[in-house]
């Protein structure tokens, strides 16, 4: 695993149990999730992955945190190198902070389905080391939030982006200095919301809808992207004699149109499909 993969999960422990200090609430978990079919630009081949997940979401008097660290391991026909026969692997962070405008002035903004509005700030970071691109993505996130009144939650915000990368190129042995997009939008909105068919389920996850960015770092041309990710989890910790919501197990689709800005008209590999299985485990 690379330095810096290890050194963001000891970073994420970290800030999870800092954070957990001043939270009137936390929930932090580990999960694993497995699928064959993922994929990656200029690559045309179907790419399994195996990925460890450590996640921390707590609330404080004025609002919630959520961190996010992915180890993302991938097969062969993903090569962590020129010439190699073995996997990428790849570091990534994801960080929002919300400000509940509720809480902050003591005023009541519900309306309609809306229980609460908010402000978001945060960050995405990357590491992948791999044969062509090396990503090292940095972006920070702003932007307004509407907090739906729903079972459990569903926050619909409207970001700004503002993201950078310096790709390296194992090929050519080329650097390329860091690289600032156009500054774009993206409609993001995240759930999870329990339900019950006889058993406790949930359905969760995440659905990002992002505006072109402009030029790449290579002049070519960007495109939107749609990545919507979302699972059904089955609470199984009743099943193994433990607190609710201890154990979940199920089943996760992705469908990332136009990955990283990638136009699948003219480049492989840039739309995935990816069924995948998952694992949790909270405390």
């Amino acid at each position: 695993m690379p330095r810096l993969a290890r050194s963001t999960a000891a970073l994420a422990l970290i800030a999870a149990a800092c954070t957990a200090q001043a939270a009137d609430w936390s929930d932090t978990s580990l999960s694993y999730r497995y699928g064959t079919r993922f994929a990656e630009p200029y690559n045309d081949q179907d790419i399994t992955k195996n990925i460890v997940n450590l996640s921390h979401v707590s609330g404080y008097k004025y609002g919630k945190n959520f961190f996010s660290v992915d180890l993302l391991m991938s097969s062969e026909l993903d090569p962590s190198a020129a010439g190699s026969n073995s996997g990428a692997h790849e570091a990534y962070v994801v960080y929002r902070n919300t400000l509940d405008l509720g809480k902050v002035t003591g005023n009541n903004y519900a309306f309609g389905p809306v229980r609460g509005v908010g402000a978001t700030v945060g960050f995405d970071f990357n590491s992948k080391t791999d044969a062509g691109y090396n990503s090292k993505k940095r972006m920070v996130v702003a932007g307004p939030t509407l907090m739906m009144d729903v079972p459990g939650f569903l926050d619909i915000s409207l970001m700004a982006l503002w993201e950078s990368n310096a790709p390296y190129n194992t090929y050519t042995n080329q650097a390329t200095p860091r690289y600032a997009y156009r500054t774009h939008p993206m409609l993001t909105a995240a759930w999870g919301i329990p339900f019950t068919l006889g058993i406790p389920l949930s359905f969760e996850g995440y659905a990002n809808f992002i505006a072109a960015k402009g030029s790449n770092e290579f002049g070519g041309g960007t495109a939107p992207e749609t990545n919507i990710d979302m699972q059904i989890m089955y609470d199984i910790s009743e099943t193994l004699g433990t607190p609710k919501n201890t154990f979940k197990v199920g089943i996760e689709y992705q469908y990332w149109k136009n990955k990283f800005g990638n136009p699948d008209r003219t480049v492989p590999g840039a739309t995935a499909r990816t069924p995948m299985v998952r694992a949790e485990y909270h405390f």
